[in-house]
């Protein structure tokens, strides 16, 4: 294990980082990675603990490409704050803990 000192190793990986702060620096990461699946079990999970609403999940799936589907839920969840940007950072790691990962979202 590489020894990068406490302030970098935590900026890297997102340590102290507020939910949006975290979902904002892995942005591009996750509309090139994420997958039409789980952007799918994304949607669900965000409506069904009312994160989204009707409108912004019937424009999510408007959406016909993945990367613009992507590049809106990401957006629309983090500008509702940390808590909403939090719980899709734990749906995500549920739903793809090896994108989590590589996208240094998980902090275990």
């Amino acid at each position: 294990m590489v020894d990068c000192g406490t302030a970098l190793c935590s900026y890297r990986w997102g340590y102290g980082l507020t939910g949006d702060e975290r979902l904002r620096e892995r942005r591009s990461g996750f509309i090139d990675k994420v997958s039409k699946p789980v952007i799918e079990s994304l949607l669900d999970k965000l409506f069904d603990k009312k994160v989204l609403t009707d409108s912004e999940r019937e424009t999510a799936e408007e959406k016909q490409n993945r990367r613009d589907k992507a590049r809106f839920v990401i957006d629309t969840v983090r500008k509702k704050g940390a808590a909403a940007s939090s719980e899709m950072i734990e749906f995500l790691c549920g739903a793809d803990p090896f994108l989590c990962e590589h996208l240094g979202l998980m902090l275990n």
